[in-house]
């Protein structure tokens, strides 16, 4: 595979009070799929979200927030995409690590298999070993060192089961792969339900949205999201699969980035590959 290894981009996107907002986005270049992660710095603490995919990223990843030189509180894993957890076996093993029971199982069943599966086309980039979430979280408030977190279950969407993380007092919304910043998306199945979430997004009091895909982003682009789902519905439904579906899709949004992340879903979405 052509996956460059460059300098990501870190961005801070957001500064109130005490708490920052750092970004993390692995290159776009060749078959990357600028993987975004996240850190919330508060007075004394750091949170995490998401590990990164490829092996140098997530050194990368850790290195930076060790530089910011406060103890990593924990580190949440939105859900069972390698692209979002492969990197805690290489940088985050010793952090304490919380996603949903549903993730923990999967890891345990599947997470060593997806590895080998990985190796062969990643080699080095794959990590070393699959490291298993040692905590649960369910829907509910979290209070860390005085940011208040919002943690909801989310279902049928880009990914069966996952988390999104809301910061209500700052107006931020954690979406990870329920929003993707710029870049082609990761279709699946459940298009109606992602886009009554999408609808939820438009509506809500939060302006600041942060993706597992590109760069922090606004309202416009939940929209723009929105716009790419009925339109790969419509491409559906008018019988468009596989290399004519991503022909279309790549013509109707021209701008979008990441074009490789078509011919890792395809096979899923319309002939039944395996989903790990």
């Amino acid at each position: 595979m052509n996956i460059p290894i460059t300098n990501p981009i870190k961005i801070v996107v957001k500064h109130t009070g005490n708490v920052k907002i750092h970004t993390f986005i692995s290159s776009y270049e060749g078959d990357n799929i600028a993987n975004a992660t996240h850190i919330i710095e508060s007075e004394n603490v750091l949170v995490l979200i998401d590990g990164q995919f490829l092996s140098p990223y997530a050194k990368k990843f850790r290195e930076y927030a060790d530089s910011l030189k406060k103890p990593i509180e924990r580190l949440y894993l939105s859900h069972r995409h390698p692209d979002h957890w492969f990197g805690l076996g290489d940088a985050f093993a010793d952090i304490e690590i919380y996603t949903l029971p549903e993730t923990i199982d999967f890891l345990k069943a599947h997470g060593e298999e997806s590895r080998e599966d990985h190796m062969g086309k990643l080699g080095d980039l794959a990590p070393e070993k699959v490291v298993i979430p040692q905590h649960t979280v369910s829907p509910g408030i979290e209070v860390i060192d005085g940011v208040k977190y919002v943690i909801e279950r989310i279902v049928d969407t880009e990914i069966d089961y996952g988390i999104t993380l809301k910061l209500p007092d700052l107006g931020v919304f954690i979406a990870q792969d329920l929003l993707y910043s710029g870049t082609h998306l990761y279709l699946t199945k459940y298009l109606d339900h992602w886009m009554e979430q999408h609808e939820d997004m438009l509506t809500s009091d939060y302006d600041l949205f942060l993706p597992g895909h590109g760069a922090p982003a606004d309202k416009n682009e939940v929209l723009e999201n929105l716009k790419y789902l009925i339109a790969a519905k419509q491409a559906i439904a008018d019988g468009l699969k596989n290399q004519e579906f991503k022909a279309f899709m790549l013509n109707k949004f021209p701008t979008r980035q990441c074009p490789a992340i078509f011919d890792i879903y395809l096979p899923r979405l319309f002939d039944g590959a395996s989903e790990y």
